[in-house]
């Protein structure tokens, strides 16, 4: 009984929210899927991939020359590409969930507009009906953009010391 009036409960909040909450939602899950995404590859397959470039790099005789500069670089680079996976992609989210509350704002405000166009202003209840679909998505956006954030500054922080972590790992003493 009670999932059914959860989905009772969230259908309602959609309804009230507009068609533009429905793409706020789907924007939201895809965003904090590939947050998860990178949690997982941090605490597992980061380790093996830093453990290969640390080998390959031990296995070197020499580490003075030019060569071994540009092979370090590569190592390096090769892992930096597969930590920052996904992260612009996130990032972008962030910044689209905003946008996409906006759209719901000004899509909301046009069916005040009509109202007021069709009734002379009369029906108090359709206009409340167009503010409630103005500002519904426009909060859910912007929470959703908030909590984004959040993450989006968390795993970036991850990122950047694993890293310089790395880069730190790949010595040139011999």
């Amino acid at each position: 009984m009670g999932l059914m009036e959860a989905i009772a409960a969230i259908k309602a909040f959609l309804d009230q929210g507009g068609p533009i909450l429905i793409g706020i939602a789907a924007l939201t899950f895809v965003m904090w899927t590939l947050a998860f995404e990178r949690v997982w590859y941090f605490k597992g397959g980061l380790k093996g991939d830093v453990q290969a470039a640390l080998d390959a790099w031990e296995a070197r005789a020499e580490r003075k020359s030019w060569n071994a500069h540009q092979i370090r670089y590569a190592l390096i680079s090769r892992v930096e590409e597969k930590v920052n996976t996904n992260m612009d992609m996130i990032a972008t989210m962030v910044s689209l969930c905003p946008l996409l509350g906006l759209l719901g704002t000004v899509t909301g405000m046009i069916e005040v507009f009509n109202v007021l166009s069709v009734t002379g202003g009369g029906d108090a209840k359709e206009m409340a009906g167009g503010v409630s679909k103005a500002t519904i998505p426009t909060m859910a956006g912007m929470v959703a953009a908030l909590s984004g954030l959040f993450a989006n500054t968390y795993l970036t922080r991850i990122a950047n010391r694993e890293n310089q972590l790395l880069a730190d790992h790949l010595t040139m003493d011999h």
